[in-house]
């Protein structure tokens, strides 16, 4: 039996159910102490829950269809600051990444100094009862954060191989990453 999204999109969660949600992103024995950003009732990016770790979490947009939640590590606040700065500006993709790459690469922008992970936890809308909080078949996304680096720094590869491999996204920038998506549902 699936879940039914009994939320409208743009109907806004109670803080419980977004913080609920929010931190399924994280590693369960960081859950209860981290950070929680989500919306209000006028709509707006507010600090739902002060953290107590170094995690920080971000809860699902309620605009958008099904659930999906992330939870990252505090040294990645500055640029993930700066990104949702820029698109509150209306800056496209390129512009956001060309205007953070500019300030990495300066010292405006203070980058992490080793490897940060993000998490996304995401469920199809018929998985995720935005009224409950409940949430059935979710999947994860990992991406772990290493500005500058390289597939030969790393030994990755800059695309996927094989479903579930690791690869280098964004190598050479400020923004690269290694991404390790869940395999596909048909292997």
């Amino acid at each position: 039996m699936s879940l039914i999204s009994v939320a409208a999109v743009g109907q806004i969660p109670s803080a419980e159910v977004q913080i609920k949600t929010a931190v399924l992103a994280a590693p369960a024995d960081k859950r209860a102490d981290a950070m929680v950003y989500g919306y209000n009732a006028k709509g707006e990016f507010v600090v739902l829950r002060q953290g107590k770790n170094e995690i920080i979490c971000i809860a699902d947009d309620p605009n958008q269809k099904g659930l999906s939640v992330s939870c990252y590590h505090k040294d990645l606040e500055p640029f993930m600051a700066r990104g949702r700065e820029l698109k509150a500006q209306n800056k496209t993709y390129k512009e956001i990444f060309d205007t953070r790459e500019a300030e990495a690469k300066s010292g405006k922008l203070k980058m992490p100094k080793q490897a940060s992970n993000l998490q996304v936890f995401s469920a199809p809308a018929e998985n995720y009862n935005a009224t409950t909080g409940e949430v059935t078949k979710g999947s994860f996304r990992s991406v772990v954060y290493i500005p500058w680096a390289t597939a030969a720094s790393t030994g990755l590869p800059a695309k996927p191989e094989t479903p579930g491999m690791p690869w280098i996204m964004d190598p050479g920038t400020h923004r690269a990453h290694i991404m390790i998506d869940p395999p596909s549902k048909e292997q």
